[in-house]
């Protein structure tokens, strides 16, 4: 027997979930994981500021037991000669300022932030043309990739902007219809 002094149970209210909220933690976690790569970069970058590149160069080779009179061998010191400490800081600090911006993007779409679908939007469309520029400039398969995957990112984020528009629109429709 029922007690009387038992109420029914409230049905529990569920916010519905987003249909997007699969896809926007997908890219979410794209610009995350591009904050660490990125945050990585700038780590190294900063400690081998005080690193003579030459010796570190040299040393790998033999690591490698690369041929020290081989082509590759080569083309490795005489990248380590180019590079100095001032190209190092800056791109420690890039790679930082630009995980830093990862972050913001990731952290925003994870919590479904329409700022961050913008946000996105602008700079990944912003940085596309000069994607480009670096593959024709210098082919490299994998760049293909990336500018296809950001094409992708920013397909999908306009749909996303487009939807809820779309379900903007209706909502205030639909209460429009009801007052009247």
């Amino acid at each position: 027997m029922a007690d009387a002094t038992t109420q029914p149970e409230e049905p529990t209210t569920k916010k519905p979930r987003d249909v997007n909220a699969t896809g926007l933690m997908v890219v979410g976690l794209f610009k995350l994981t591009k904050a660490i790569f990125f945050t990585a970069v700038g780590v190294v970058a900063f400690h081998l500021v005080h690193v003579n590149l030459g010796d570190m160069a040299i040393r790998l080779i033999s690591y490698l037991s690369i041929e020290p009179e081989g082509h590759l061998a080569r083309f490795l010191l005489d990248r380590a000669d180019l590079i100095g400490h001032h190209e190092l800081r800056q791109a420690g600090v890039f790679a930082l300022i630009y995980a830093c911006v990862c972050v913001v993007e990731g952290v925003g779409l994870l919590r479904h932030k329409s700022w961050a679908e913008y946000f996105t939007v602008i700079l990944t469309t912003l940085a596309l043309p000069w994607e480009i520029f670096e593959l024709v400039k210098r082919f490299e398969p994998y760049k293909i990739g990336l500018i296809a995957a950001n094409v992708a990112v920013v397909l999908y984020l306009l749909w996303v902007l487009k939807m809820k528009r779309k379900r903007a629109e209706l909502t205030a429709a639909s209460q429009a219809d009801f007052r009247f």
